[in-house]
């Protein structure tokens, strides 16, 4: 059999409905690992569903609980053909988000997939049913038409994604041997654009602070106390606005990267952000000055304010509010220390006189940032495999702009880490009426295809000096 058969056959399953019908079911299991009703169902969702596709693929699998308090279960399998073949390390997540159902539609349901002309709305389509699901699929495909990969196969998927990834940096510690591999691939985030396959090898870290401002208990009224007490909502605003120009470039430059070197200014300019229909316009006046749509958004640290709150904005009154806060966030790239951002920030507000401002973590933990180099072999391997099934070249992105648990896989493991993301930016991630879009989920069954039976051939990239087999 040939590569073509092994993608003809991987066509055929997405034509035939045989994929959608992977999703039917996988998105009708309620896995909300930030609600606690839900609970259950982040087992259920590994044991009932993933555990016996894998093994009518000759993969044995176990789910192990989380090292973490808190954190959902981890399955672990591996479909091991020879000692001496090279392995790869797969991921996914089989928690989704909460599934908001009073905010869908009319006509739609994130616990059914209901078809629209090329979009398949439910919970996970996108984010990341519907992304694993064209993985194990593919994988089946080089299967049924070489009769075996040609390679050595470990797969991770974890159910605690949408909080944070707990215990999976533990788990990948504790298990590292046998974790071992050559090389990490797997599909989550979006793609650059809806029409062009996309290649990231890592992502932005993410750290979540509090900024407060506490004057008093209780609000007073302003008609009696206008003009002498201070107005923490107004102390609050000019703090921000200390951190942030009103055109988005980041003030407190403590908080940003290293310059962006060659090689990612050089695969970023091959990398323009042009929103389709139904996608937010850019700014083009926000952000950084001097740089590109690309490099502000996968190249840069960015500081945003995710929500402030002074008084009662529900139901204002005529009173000086005691107190104000605003949650922000910075997104930021590898080469940044994200140990020192807070530091950072403190001493930057302390400068500029707002030292009534505190400041805390969020959360306890952030997302690392995480980049394989551009011109790394297996990055130049995988750009041309995507070439040779789509006669499209790749948008070959060093980061995707959100964050992923790819520290785990990076640094903990040390891997090369290749991310072939099957959905797009306006897929609505993470809120209402998400979906994925029928033609990516079609095209990236071949692509998956396409890579794994690569990956059975002998021209990949050769293993480190001195790596074990």
């Amino acid at each position: 059999m040939t590569r073509e058969s092994a993608v003809s056959k991987a066509t055929a399953y997405y034509d035939q409905g045989r994929l959608i019908a992977d999703l039917e079911r996988r998105v009708a299991i309620r896995s909300e690992s930030q609600v606690a009703s839900s609970r259950a169902h982040l087992a259920e969702y590994l044991v009932a569903e993933i555990a016996p596709a894998l093994e009518r693929m000759g993969f044995k699998s176990e789910v192990m609980d989380n090292p973490q308090q808190g954190g959902g279960p981890i399955l672990f399998a591996e479909r091991i053909e020879d000692e001496r073949a090279p392995t790869m390390l797969t991921y996914g997540h089989g928690d989704v988000i909460r599934g908001l159902e009073e905010q869908w539609r009319t006509g739609l349901n994130p616990w059914l997939l209901v078809n629209e002309g090329d979009r398949y709305y439910g919970r996970g389509s996108a984010d990341n049913k519907g992304q694993h699901s064209v993985n194990m699929a593919a994988l089946a495909a080089v299967l049924a038409a070489r009769g075996r990969l040609g390679f050595n196969v470990k797969l991770l998927m974890e159910t605690s994604e949408e909080l944070g990834s707990p215990g999976l940096r533990a788990f990948c510690e504790r298990e590292r041997e046998r974790l071992r591999a050559d090389v990490f691939i797997a599909s989550d985030g979006p793609r650059l654009s809806a029409n062009r396959p996309t290649l990231f090898l890592g992502s932005r870290g993410a750290l979540n602070i509090t900024l407060s401002v506490r004057l008093r208990e209780g609000a007073n009224h302003s008609g009696n106390w206008g003009g002498l007490l201070a107005n923490p909502g107004v102390v609050l605003a000019h703090a921000l606005a200390s951190i942030v120009s009103r055109e988005g470039k980041v003030l407190a430059r403590e908080l940003l990267p290293p310059p962006i070197s060659p090689s990612v200014r050089a695969a970023l300019a091959d990398c323009p952000v042009e929103p389709i229909e139904g996608e937010p316009q850019v700014d083009d006046w926000w952000g950084e000055p001097g740089f590109s749509r690309a490099e502000k958004v996968f190249g840069w640290n960015t500081f945003e304010v995710l929500a402030f709150r002074t008084g009662n904005p529900d139901n204002p009154v005529n009173a000086i509010p005691g107190h104000a806060v605003a949650h922000c966030q910075v997104r930021f790239v590898a080469g940044t220390d994200a140990e020192t951002l807070l530091p950072a920030l403190r001493r930057h507000l302390d400068a500029h006189g707002f030292q009534r401002v505190e400041l805390e973590l969020s959360r306890k933990s952030f997302m690392a940032a995480t980049r394989l180099d551009p011109d790394d072999p297996w990055v130049r391997w995988a750009a041309r495999s995507i070439v040779r099934t789509t006669g499209a070249k790749p948008a070959v992105l060093p980061n995707v702009g959100g964050s992923l648990p790819n520290e785990c896989f990076a640094e903990v493991l040390g891997l090369p880490t290749l991310w072939v993301p099957h959905s797009y930016a306006g897929c609505s991630q993470h809120a209402p009426d998400e979906h994925v879009l029928g033609p990516i989920l079609r095209e990236g069954m071949q692509i998956m295809a396409g890579l794994f039976w690569d990956l059975g051939e002998a021209d990949i990239p050769a293993r480190p000096a001195g790596q074990a087999a």
